[in-house]
């Protein structure tokens, strides 16, 4: 599935005071009785990818049933979407549901845009994945709810590999490494392409180590980036990368990686599965040899560290349907919808169990054996102006792969990064 992700774009500029939207009004709307909340209409905002149509369908249809209201989805496009939610979370009829980006929810959770969720963590979210629920609370406060998640897998090529002699895939970081080294010796392939800001890599790896970006100085956030366990894993990104033709001061998508896998001459891309349509729609021949596997990790047991980026389901603190809201997500996040949209998009469900759902879906199921060690960048407010570009995290990558020590380039960056921590949210 191809979608721009608004958990990987920063949202520096998107902060106006929207606390006066606050939900302590006594007008929470209709509340049900005899008729239910028969009248009222419910205003949703999704973004566009993220939920098919007939699963809109199926979820109004069991919405009205159950409350007699109708409900109203508004799909929005990516571009944009920071100041246009921030705007409406301000004024007087703000969007009573909407879908919001992992990453940014502390955001708006700070500013006092979201109504706090705890009654509905306590009744339908005893079991929501520990990884993905993470990104849902701020200060202590459920301010969300976990929707779905998506993260990187091995995309391969399977020709390649055989010719390489390779019959089993790898179960473990070492081995996944070997394999490539045999893939160079004994083929005209490269063995990986993997260029030197594959950032949301880099992250992922991270996390793996247990590494946080950031730390806090005082009452304050700065630059983390000198942290012993943040150097161990841009060595094991300096390794990999060494096995790469990829230039060392671009991302994934320059050019497209997928279109790069396409010409056949590729051992394996480090990428979201939906990259894969990339490489198929450049050559529709290589489909034929696609195939996925989970990031292996130190030992087998654990997958690699993973970033994952997704969405989460808020209520608008200004609603004036708060309680209908709730009615609306317990639906939706109920065990048959959630599943029936991981299905339909393969996307990561909010629930472990639910994941049988993904059966079918080759990336799908290599993506999520990797979820519930996988986490998000800092979940802090702060943190939004630090993508933009250029980031000084592609920066501090680059710098090591062209020579410089970790704890050089670390120091490099380190006054833009702890600059634009600093600035006012």
């Amino acid at each position: 599935m191809k979608r721009k992700l608004i958990a990987a774009i920063g949202i520096a500029g998107m902060m106006v005071s929207i606390a006066a939207c606050g939900g302590d009004s006594d007008d929470d709307g209709k509340k049900a009785g005899a008729d239910g909340y028969a009248g009222e209409t419910l205003t949703v905002w999704v973004m566009d990818g993220s939920s098919p149509d007939q699963w809109q369908k199926d979820v109004a249809a069991e919405f009205e049933a159950k409350t007699k209201a109708k409900v109203k989805f508004e799909v929005q496009q990516w571009n944009g979407i920071q100041q246009k939610l921030t705007t409406a979370l301000s004024e007087e009829n703000p969007p009573d549901v909407f879908e919001i980006g992992n990453t940014q929810t502390p955001a708006y959770a700070k500013t006092g845009g979201l109504a706090d969720l705890a009654d509905l963590k306590s009744s339908i979210g005893a079991d929501w994945s520990e990884s993905l629920n993470e990104s849902s609370v701020f200060d202590g406060k459920q301010y969300a709810a976990p929707w779905f998640v998506v993260n990187r897998v091995v995309v391969y090529n399977k020709k390649v590999w055989a010719d390489a002699g390779i019959k089993e895939l790898p179960k473990t970081r070492d081995e996944f490494y070997n394999d490539l080294k045999t893939i160079g010796d004994k083929t005209d392939a490269e063995p990986i392409y993997l260029p030197g800001q594959n950032w949301y890599h880099f992250v992922g790896l991270a996390i793996g180590e247990g590494a946080e970006l950031v730390k806090k100085d005082g009452d304050k956030y700065v630059s983390n980036l000198d942290d012993p366990k943040i150097t161990a894993a841009m060595e094991t990104y300096k390794k990999f990368q060494a096995l790469s033709k990829a230039p060392k001061d671009k991302d994934e998508a320059t050019p497209q990686q997928g279109e790069v896998f396409a010409k056949g001459k590729t051992g394996a891309f480090i990428g979201m599965g939906w990259e894969a349509g990339i490489a198929i729609e450049a050559n529709p021949a290589i489909e034929k040899d696609l195939g996925y596997f989970t990031i292996p990790g130190e030992t087998a047991d654990k997958p690699e560290g993973v970033f994952l980026g997704g969405s989460n389901l808020a209520v608008a603190a200004g609603s004036k349907r708060q309680d209908l809201a709730k009615e609306f997500l317990k639906i939706t996040l109920s065990d048959k919808n959630e599943g029936a949209l991981a299905k339909a998009n393969g996307v990561i469900p909010n629930k472990d169990a639910l994941q049988s759902n993904l059966k079918g879906n080759a990336a799908a199921e290599a993506a999520a054996p990797a979820a519930a060690g996988g986490g998000t960048t800092p979940l802090i407010p702060e943190w939004a102006a630090v993508e933009n570009p250029p980031n000084p995290i592609k920066t501090y990558m680059t710098a090591v792969l062209n020579g410089k020590s970790p704890a050089e380039a670390a120091e490099q960056v380190e006054g833009e990064f702890n600059k634009r921590l600093s600035q006012q949210q």
